[in-house]
């Protein structure tokens, strides 16, 4: 009998895997952080031998070199890949032995890198799951702009063509197991359910259904913004990632917080945006830990800039450094728990700002509050309220200079990224309020929203 233990990476939108038999196992695109790929292999009592890698990573740092060193594992990476470390180079159609009866078998298929290679598990010849990464998706493909600007459209085409060969070699009822399109920025679209088959992707994916001219058109036309963080990606898997320490930061105190923002680095406030608007550290950014933290902390602070963490909780600190090595950053300066009355010099009072919704908006005379939107283009595309400046967030903190003066009641679709902009904000000193609500709400409480011709 075989396994497949499905590892989350939910603050990034990814899946590792750890699939085996009785004795030995394989870990298939493992996070940096190891401890949840080895504990599953404790739980299952197999050793792992193998750990595979579908391609160069440009959303997250790998943790497969590592993982091989610790276990002793062989390290197979795609043939093509560029990388400056010793690994166990895999072709179209190489075949290594897992467990007994358990074979993992490589299969090329380009087009989210030149180099994506999937992974085909068989239990005595029958293929019983795909490991795709960023091929085949759920009712998707893995994005083809990540590599080179020049050859987008070449692997976009690429990517029809793997999909077609994944269905053209895999009977309907194989699992497909792919690493990103669950929140994840490298997936085309985001997935549309929680498991799949190739029978059922046969049937539902794009680039099954359409024509390879169709399919590229539209995959092209639909592709979101790439998060400034994904450049520094890549180069970090290729040149082999260092281990990780998650051991506690250094500890800060009030003066020491303070002068961390008089030399102008990032105070991130990690506890939820209800409790940050109440009282915060004057200068301070909020970024919740229960949010997506490291997609849109990595994508908004300059790279390298020193970051110090303000938990509510030594568990919340920890949880939240487990989330930023996965996307290369490893320590933070220094932090510090508890709340404002910890983090604030004596003398000092907390900073505040006001939250309120759609309707609380709609109160407002037309013309004399700035409303700022801070949702994505591909967001803003499906109509946006009437006057409103665009800014998205992932822009705000190089541009707070074009936002009119004003009072500012900032929004996106539900309230996160309204808090993130608020904070910042707030820190420039400017007067604003989050609109905490679904932007759905929008039109039910009266704003005039612009809806795009069909």
């Amino acid at each position: 009998m075989f396994f497949v233990d499905t590892i989350e990476l939910e603050g990034l939108g990814n899946r590792s895997y750890l699939a085996g038999g009785e004795r030995t196992a394989v870990a298939v695109d493992p996070p940096r952080d190891l401890d949840s790929v080895l504990a599953a292999a404790v739980r299952r009592g197999v050793r792992i031998t193998h750990v595979v890698e579908t391609h160069i990573h440009n959303d997250y740092v790998t943790g497969g070199l590592e993982l091989a060193r610790v276990t002793g594992a062989r390290y197979l990476v795609p043939a093509g890949a560029r990388v400056d470390f010793t690994r166990v180079p895999v072709a179209d159609g190489d075949t290594v032995a897992i467990d007994d009866g358990l074979t993992l078998a490589a299969l090329a298929t380009p087009g989210h890198t030149p180099h994506h290679t999937s992974y085909v598990l068989r239990e005595r010849e029958r293929a019983v799951a795909a490991f795709t990464g960023g091929s085949l998706l759920i009712g998707t493909v893995g994005r083809p702009d990540l590599v080179e600007p020049r050859l987008t459209e070449h692997l976009a085409r690429a990517q029809h063509a793997s999909a077609r060969r994944l269905v053209e070699t895999l009977p309907d009822e194989t699992a497909v197991l792919p690493t990103h399109g669950f929140g994840s920025f490298c997936s085309s679209a985001q997935a549309d359910g929680d498991a799949t088959t190739i029978g059922e992707e046969r049937t539902a994916n794009a680039a099954l259904t359409m024509d390879v001219d169709t399919f590229v058109a539209e995959l092209l036309a639909g592709l979101d913004d790439v998060p400034a963080y994904y450049a520094h990606m890549g180069p970090a898997n290729a040149a082999g990632p260092a281990p990780v320490d998650l051991t506690p930061p250094a500890p800060a105190d009030a003066e020491e917080i303070a002068a961390r923002l008089a030399a102008g680095e990032w105070v991130v406030d990690l506890r939820n945006r209800v409790a940050f608007a109440r009282g915060h550290v004057a200068g301070s950014f909020n970024f919740e830990a229960e949010g997506k933290l490291a997609t849109y902390l990595a994508w908004m602070v300059p790279w390298g800039k020193p970051v110090t963490l303000l938990a509510e909780s030594a568990e919340q600190l920890a949880t939240a450094q487990r989330e930023l090595v996965r996307v290369g950053i490893d320590r933070p300066a220094a932090a510090a728990t508890g709340g404002p009355d910890r983090w604030l010099r004596d003398g000092e009072s907390p900073a505040t700002f006001p939250r309120s919704t759609f309707a609380g908006l709609a109160e407002q005379e037309p013309g004399s509050v700035v409303v700022l939107d801070v949702r994505r283009d591909s967001e803003r595309e499906g109509g946006w309220i009437e006057g409103s400046v665009h800014l998205p967030i992932h822009e705000l903190h190089g541009r707070l200079d074009e936002i009119p003066r004003g009072t500012v009641w900032v929004h996106c679709a539900g309230g996160m990224r309204a808090a993130i902009a608020a904070s910042l904000l707030d820190a420039a000193g400017r007067d604003v309020i989050a609109v905490d609500d679904g932007f759905e709400a929008a039109g039910h409480a009266g704003l005039p929203l612009v809806r795009p011709r069909a």
